[in-house]
């Protein structure tokens, strides 16, 4: 699996270059796949993700952008990330949390510039903070549940693209 160069990514990113054209490289994935793997293609994307039966709640999915370039050959854009679902949940859950602690925010900022109260509200604002880095050491947990899937994922991409892969970045 490529290094990350950021370790505080959440969905991890690598792009390879390809001396072939996207075309050879999007059939790579045609046809017939072994278990436990589930790849779907839309266009010049491919999704590959694992079955039911072998998914957990933290199971990742491998997606595969696969662009045309200028001057010859392909370049494929990868991204592994849990299940889009599941993405949009923790999404909501971290914006729900940054818009109370702005309600939070400008309700104390009132209550002060009435000379009244506001530990109340910058209590609250304090537990939306812990609430937030709570959120995202579930997330970077869950990562780390994934991490040996995502060494499945990346070498199941690997055997599907056999000989056109090259890896120059």
């Amino acid at each position: 699996m490529p290094a990350l160069s950021n370790e505080v990514v959440l969905r991890p990113r690598f792009q390879i270059k390809l001396e072939s054209p996207k075309e050879e490289a999007l059939q790579c994935f045609e046809g017939e796949v072994e278990k436990p793997f589930l790849v779907k293609r839309l266009d010049d994307h491919i999704f590959i993700k694992f079955n039911k039966k072998e998914a957990h709640f933290w199971s990742p999915q491998l997606h595969l952008e696969i662009n045309d370039l200028d001057e010859g050959g392909s370049r494929l854009y990868g991204l592994f990330g849990p299940n889009p679902t599941l993405w949009t949940f923790f999404m909501f859950l971290h914006f729900g949390v940054a818009t109370f602690f702005i309600i939070f925010g400008i309700w104390a900022y009132s209550s002060a510039a009435l000379d009244r109260p506001y530990g109340i509200q910058v209590g609250a604002m304090v537990f939306m903070v812990v609430l937030w880095f709570t959120l995202y050491a579930f997330g970077r947990a869950g990562r780390r549940k994934g991490k040996p899937q995502m060494s499945q994922l990346y070498s199941f991409m690997n055997k599907r693209m056999g000989s056109i892969l090259n890896q120059e970045l």
